[in-house]
């Protein structure tokens, strides 16, 4: 989801457990619905088709569960292990479900509708005859599908050039590509096949260049990869009785773009869910660039009421999120121009004090300017022994409190569930975007969200 960084999480486990995935994932049917978030005008989405079968959330919830501390939550957690889990609008998939599945392919989507996720997103880019297509990136076809591997390759931005090694064997130079959707037609894009977002440096051929899949991931489920257009991720949504959340990505072309504007883009986006029909409570479009959301809102009120900020400004100089006068814009003032939802990463939302994950003064301040609130991303830091990385900053010592340092909180894969619960409870947040969305959904359910 971020531009630079929204890595995914997994957890070791023995055979016969990932067999039990596996024969679960071929039973998941269809999904059913759940809760809907309310907004200022008292409406709440609804799904169009009625709900069809039950959730499967498969073991990765109990795994951590298990894991976890002695204690309240543990024990909420336990006690409705054997419930009948239902499909939650609390619950997004980011991508799909790309902790084991390749990002925006058919085959992830359904996965993450199938762990209940209510909600599912298409990153929005463009091809060369300005198609719309789902990928997280303009150009990451070079890490993301097997284009370097094909005679498309050659039309890449940067076709693919091998590792270089000097006489004594140690790298010289690593192996690079750069491959954008705008570089293709449509046509030529639907040759392509998925693949897990990864590529291996030292590689001195294109197929080797394809590999690097982190080991916490798993190549099980991406011998298939279907790409998908916009509108086909709409179709196949709709089909599965999933609200959608659509982001429109930052152009890595010099925009107008063979005559397209931004705002030419950001209108597609919309008008593609006109076309085919899709209520405007079902969707809800996020940008980075404020501008876009912004537009969204005077030219498309019906649909910019729900869409989406994404906040990702960086610790810097000029903002600290522990520091509200250092929001520029503050939360009034995205309110005052008519932005009701924000979305930052969770490490923003939250900090540590005593020892204990807390809301952050960022998430205070949302809060209190009335804006509701999603967050990204958990299930993508790989394992969470090691502090969890950039989206666990706030609360594993990399990013402290300068007038109040804490030591890190952050050394368990069950720490999921602590941050979910403080998010959640005290927080308030409205969703949350998971690469594995089954743990969300499970902790959603337990907690009647």
């Amino acid at each position: 989801m971020s531009e630079g960084v929204k890595g995914s999480m997994a957890y070791a486990v023995r055979i016969p457990a990932q067999l039990a995935v596996n024969v679960l994932f071929l039973w998941f049917a269809g999904v059913s619905s759940l809760s809907a978030w309310s907004y200022q005008d008292g409406t709440a989405p609804s799904a169009a088709a009625p709900a069809t079968a039950t959730v499967q959330v498969g073991v990765r919830p109990y795994f951590l569960v298990d894991a976890m501390q002695e204690g309240p939550l543990k024990n909420t957690l336990q006690a409705c292990g054997e419930s009948h889990f239902t499909t939650t609008d609390f619950s997004i998939g980011h991508r799909g479900a790309p902790l084991q599945f390749p990002e925006h392919t058919r085959e992830s989507y359904i996965a993450a509708a199938r762990m209940g996720a209510g909600i599912i997103e298409c990153d929005v880019t463009f091809t060369k005859d300005k198609e719309l297509v789902c990928r997280h990136a303009q150009c990451d076809l070079h890490t993301t599908t097997n284009i370097v591997a094909t005679e498309l390759g050659r039309k890449c931005r940067q076709p693919f050039q091998p590792a270089v090694y000097k006489a004594d064997g140690t790298l010289a130079s690593p192996a690079s590509a750069m491959c954008c959707a705008s570089d293709i037609t449509l046509a030529e894009f639907k040759t392509l096949q998925g693949k897990m977002d990864a590529s291996d440096r030292t590689a001195t051929t294109p197929q080797q260049y394809l590999a690097g899949t982190a080991t916490w991931r798993t190549e099980l489920y991406a011998r298939r990869g279907t790409l998908m257009t916009h509108r086909e991720s709409i179709a196949l949504f709709n089909n599965l009785n999933v609200k959608m959340m659509p982001e429109l990505k930052a152009p890595e072309v010099a925009m107008p773009f063979a005559g397209f504007t931004q705002q030419d883009y950001a209108r597609k986006l919309i008008q593609e869910y006109e076309d085919a029909g899709i209520p405007a409570k079902r969707v809800w479009p996020q940008s980075f660039d404020l501008n876009d959301v912004l537009f969204w809102v005077r030219e498309t009120p019906a649909f910019g009421k729900q869409a989406v900020f994404l906040d990702e400004r960086n610790p810097s100089s000029q903002f600290d999120h522990r520091n509200p006068d250092s929001y520029q814009p503050g939360m009034n003032d995205l309110v005052d121009q008519g932005v009701r939802i924000i979305a930052p990463p969770l490490w923003m939302l939250l900090d540590v004090s005593e020892g204990q994950v807390v809301p952050s003064a960022y998430a205070r301040a949302a809060s209190r300017a009335g804006l509701d609130i999603i967050t990204w991303t958990l299930e993508r830091s790989g394992p969470l022994t090691g502090g969890g990385g950039y989206y666990y900053q706030s609360m594993n010592g990399l990013n402290q409190d300068a007038s109040d340092p804490q030591p890190g909180v952050i050394d368990s894969d069950a720490d999921v569930f602590t941050v979910l619960d403080v998010l959640a409870r005290e927080v308030g947040v409205k969703g949350v975007f998971s690469d594995w969305p089954g743990t969300v959904t499970y902790y959603a359910n337990c907690m009647n969200l």
